[in-house]
Formats: structure tokens, sequence, C-alpha cells
């Protein structure tokens, strides 16, 4: 059985959007494959992925909760770029740069209101990458 490897790469402008859904790019990606797994990865020291019900209030649920966590302000030893950029350094620890998920009959196997999004709190930078990668069979 020969393994399928196939990978591009999303470029997005966050612009003010602090969560963005990521779900229907993955799902074009997908298209047209098999069984396999998915890797999405953020390249980023910045920014990270998850999971979440999107669309119901739970985005700025998400960013509150962040902000609470990682509070913006003069704490952190690393502190070039805007006030609380430290916090933006933390944000991966928290929320992971990668999502792995399984992938079945051209579909990303997501349950009934899960949704893939970046999560980037720093305004200091709004040109985003992620990265796709399929394997497969």
């Amino acid at each position: 059985m020969e393994t399928r490897i196939d990978t591009t790469e999303i470029t997005l402008d966050t612009g003010q959007e602090r969560v963005l859904d990521l779900t229907d790019e993955i799902l074009r990606f997908c298209r047209g494959r098999g069984g396999g797994l998915l890797s999405v990865f953020a390249p980023h020291a910045t920014a990270g992925l998850a999971l979440m019900e999107t669309g119901s209030g739970s985005e700025p649920d998400l960013v509150e909760l962040l902000e609470r966590v990682l509070p913006r302000d003069d704490r952190y030893r690393h502190s070039h770029g805007s006030p609380g950029h430290g916090a933006d350094h933390l944000l991966p620890v928290v929320v992971s740069p990668s999502l792995v998920l399984p992938v079945g009959e051209g579909r990303p196997l997501l349950g009934t209101w899960q949704r893939v999004v970046l999560v980037d709190l720093n305004a200091d930078n709004p040109q985003r990458r992620v990265r796709l990668t399929y394997l497969g069979s």
C-alpha cells in the first residue's frame, strides 16, 4: 500500500479578527481524498489552533478567557512590540499551534458543531500562514 502525502499552505490576513474559522478551506483541501490524517499547523510563535463551535458567541468568549489567562500588560520579560506582547508569545502554550484530524471519505471527521479556528491575539502581525498536510493511502 502506497502512502499519499499532500500539502498546501493557506495565507491569511487576520485584520482585527482574533478567531478565524478555517473549516471551509480544510473541507476544500480534504475533498476527493480517502481516509487518513490531516495535520493543521500554524508556524508562528504567537498563534494557535483550536476546535470549537463558532457563530454562537463563543469566539468573543474565547478571546475574553485568553485575555484573563494572559493579561496584556507589562508583567512579561518578553517586552518588545505592543504593550502586553509577551502574552502573545505564551498563547501557543495554551492554544496548541497544531491539530491532527482524522479524515474519512474526503472529509475531516469533526463533531456536529466543531470548527477549526486560528486563534491570534497578536495585533502586531496580521499576516498568517497555516499549513495543511494530508497523510493517507
